[in-house]
């Protein structure tokens, strides 16, 4: 299957994206409660890339749709949990932190979306 046109380089952006969210809560100090957050947070901005990765490797025009889509609901579930480690937090310099962050994967979420608006589009 060819590559989808990619002038938004999603495979490097994908996995700034994961490493950007590691650095991020490497460096925070964990507690009780976002620890779990914390983990949740790291397996979801981390599988977005892992999965623009399969996607691009797809056997079909249907499985590539099927891994975008995945994508997209990693990217929107990586939001939820970056909101939630925002109200663990008092720290004015870690939640702009988190709002980037956030800011970054809504972004990705809507490019994700658009790529699944077009192949159904495209489909028909």
């Amino acid at each position: 299957m060819t590559q989808f046109t990619n002038k938004y380089d999603l495979e490097e952006r994908t996995a700034i994206l994961g490493e950007n969210v590691i650095g991020f809560c490497k460096k925070m100090k964990k507690t009780l409660i976002n620890k779990p957050i914390i983990v949740q947070l790291i397996r979801s901005s981390t599988s977005v890339g892992a999965n623009y990765m399969e996607a691009n490797g797809a056997s079909s025009r249907r499985d590539f749709a099927n891994k975008i889509f995945i994508c997209k609901k990693e990217a929107q579930e990586t939001k939820h949990w970056l909101r939630m480690l925002a109200k663990t937090e008092d720290d004015n310099e870690v939640t702009k932190k988190l709002r980037l962050l956030w800011q970054e994967c809504q972004e990705i979420t809507m490019i994700f979306q658009k790529i699944t608006n077009s192949l159904r589009l495209n489909v028909k």
